[in-house]
């Protein structure tokens, strides 16, 4: 029987997909030529990760690092995890601190300016569902205006009462009284150090309450010439900031 001349469906995902082992192995060479070329290391963690801001972190350090956000033990593998099989002296103890969502920076800038950068580097944005709030948000009774409760009553605008239905579907018990968004009585969103849901942070984003914060902690870093590791605590950062 001929074979079919029918052209058959090849799904993108199948040709595109970078083969896992080939990922890995260009992270690791990547990260040793980086190890070579830079005078330090450092270990960072991100809190309430945003690409959009780490987009803004790589673009500063664009001309002069290389910034890596990948596989930790691929990262800790190229980096070597104990003196026999380290890639410089030292490296070694840095390994241990790649662990849970981090990164590599790679750089010749001198520490202490790495350290203020990050330390006045914080972005407010929307928080996402499984994150603890921050603070308690609390809607006050009576009219429902556009910011919650967050500004005073004379610079706000009472919500369209269009977007009734919608606050009531992600839990508020409004109604509508003369073609405005009512309260019976104060509306607890979200409560701080408890975790939200999907309908709670829409209701936050809905009144333009930001309570997430993309913050870039470093929690070590090696130097070349010292061959040592340093741990960093936020105190130590502040600390640095302030002299």
């Amino acid at each position: 029987m001929p074979k079919s001349k029918r052209a058959k469906v090849i799904h993108t995902s199948v040709v595109q997909k970078k083969p896992s082992k080939e990922k890995s192995l260009s992270l690791y060479t990547a990260v040793q030529s980086a190890v070579d070329e830079h005078a330090h290391l450092f270990v960072f963690s991100v809190e309430n990760m945003r690409n959009t801001y780490l987009k803004d972190v790589r673009q500063h350090f664009s001309s002069d690092s290389r910034l890596f956000f990948g596989k930790t033990k691929v990262m800790a593998k190229a980096l070597g995890t104990t003196p026999e099989d380290e890639h410089a002296p030292g490296l070694g103890k840095l390994s241990g601190y790649l662990k849970g969502s981090v990164g590599l920076l790679c750089t010749n800038r001198a520490p202490q300016e790495v350290l203020e950068f990050f330390e006045g580097f914080v972005e407010v944005d929307f928080a996402r569902a499984g994150v603890a709030a921050t603070r308690t948000m609390t809607v006050p009774a009576g009219v429902v205006y556009s910011r919650a409760g967050e500004v005073p009553v004379e610079d706000d605008v009472p919500l369209p009462h269009s977007l009734e239905v919608t606050v009531r579907k992600w839990g508020m018990p409004t109604r509508l009284e003369k073609g405005k968004v009512m309260l019976d009585q104060e509306y607890v969103i979200c409560e701080e150090g408890k975790e939200m849901n999907s309908h709670q942070t829409a209701l936050l984003k809905l009144f333009g309450i930001a309570l997430a914060e993309f913050k870039v902690d470093i929690r070590a870093y090696w130097s070349a010439a010292t061959q040592e590791v340093t741990e960093v605590s936020q105190a130590d950062a502040g600390a640095m900031e302030e002299g």
